[in-house]
Formats: structure tokens, sequence, C-alpha cells
């Protein structure tokens, strides 16, 4: 099986049996959205529901943000992964949207990575989320999954998968399928004990086709 065909085949299985998959983050608009992107780095996806909402609620709007400290914003998510440099991300990403983009989330994934807080993948989720454009964000779960079903060969950086997938998913598809290799590294395709006996694309899959062999 080609390069090609494996990208087609495990396009056309998601395509028909979850057309739709989305963030699992809660969010009501982009501000939002881009504080739990930033809070979900190394962190759960469960975690950052469980601290959000009061969290919104104290800093409605990025202006509100940006007046508090980042002691402040560290009492509403100590529970998260690294709070320190989070909530001192949080404070300084909703100053440069205040001073630099008059609040509004850039949609430009260069401009998206000048804002504290904010790599490549946090500003690829929203390009692809908010902007709807075709940008592939690699977490571990992407980078994990891409490389067992063989749709990468020898990445070693985020970067070059996400040359290698946009290389061979269609543009209208990228952010779609930046969800559907979340879900499924999530739930099925787990890091240390994935579970092949009940993975639908064990067909198309080189980790499973290797595992047969042995």
């Amino acid at each position: 099986m080609t390069k090609k065909e494996r990208f087609e085949k495990v396009i056309a299985y998601f395509s028909e049996h979850q057309p739709i998959a989305e963030t699992e983050l809660h969010y009501k608009n982009p501000y939002q959205l881009l504080v739990a992107v930033i809070l979900s780095a190394q962190c759960t996806d469960k975690r950052v529901n469980m601290v959000t909402p009061a969290l919104f609620k104290a800093f409605p709007v990025p202006e509100v943000m940006a007046a508090a400290s980042s002691d402040e914003v560290f009492q509403y998510i100590k529970s998260i992964s690294y709070p320190n440099n989070k909530a001192k991300h949080l404070v300084g990403m909703a100053k440069m949207l205040m001073d630099d983009f008059k609040g509004k989330i850039p949609s430009d994934v260069n401009e998206l990575q000048k804002l504290p807080g904010v790599g490549r993948k946090t500003a690829n989720v929203i390009a692809s989320v908010v902007y709807e454009k075709p940008t592939m964000a690699v977490d571990t779960h992407v980078f994990r999954v891409a490389a067992r079903l063989g749709l990468t060969t020898n990445s070693t950086t985020p970067l070059e998968t996400e040359k290698q997938l946009v290389k061979y998913i269609p543009k209208d598809k990228i952010a779609i399928a930046h969800h559907w290799l979340i879900l499924h590294g999530r739930y099925i395709c787990v890091a240390r004990s994935p579970k092949c006996d009940i993975c639908p694309l064990t067909a198309y899959c080189k980790y499973y086709e290797k595992l047969q062999k042995k």
C-alpha cells in the first residue's frame, strides 16, 4: 500500500464514520478557546474544562485579563500543570492582544505565535478552529498516531509531521483531520497499550502490520 493510498483509506474511514469531530475543550468565543488551548499544554482537556468556567467568569474578556496580575490568575488555574508559567502567559497574552491587536484574536499563524504562551501548535489550533484555515496542529496524539499508522515516515519533530500530513490531506479535510487523529490517539491508539483489538484502522496500519509479523 502506498502512502497516498494509506491516507485515502484513513480519510475515507473517518469521513464516513466520524463526519463531525471537534475539540473537547469548552469555550464560547475565540478568546476563551485561546485561553483554554494555552492551558491545555501538557494537561488534559478534562482538567482544563474543570477550571475554565470560574476563570472565564472572573476574566470574561481580554481587557479584564490584561488588567489582572499573574498571581490573581494563578488562583484559578493552580490545579493545572505549570500554573505559574501559564498564569504569566495568560496575562501577557491578554496585554499584547489589547496593545497590538485591539483585543481581536489574529488569524495569521505567525502573528498568533507572537503572543506569550502561543507556540505553533496552539496557533494552528486557533487558525483552524476559529478561522477555518487549513492548518494542522500537531500534539503528542497526532504525532504518535500519524507515525504508527504510517502516515508519516521518520519524522522527529512536530513540524516535520505537520508538513508530511498537509502534503497528503486535502485542504478541506485538514482541520477535521487534526481532530480525528487526536481523538483516535486519546481513546484507541493510546501511548502505552494501543487498543488494536478494537481499532477500525488495522487494515491500513503499519504498526499493526509489524505486530502481526512478530
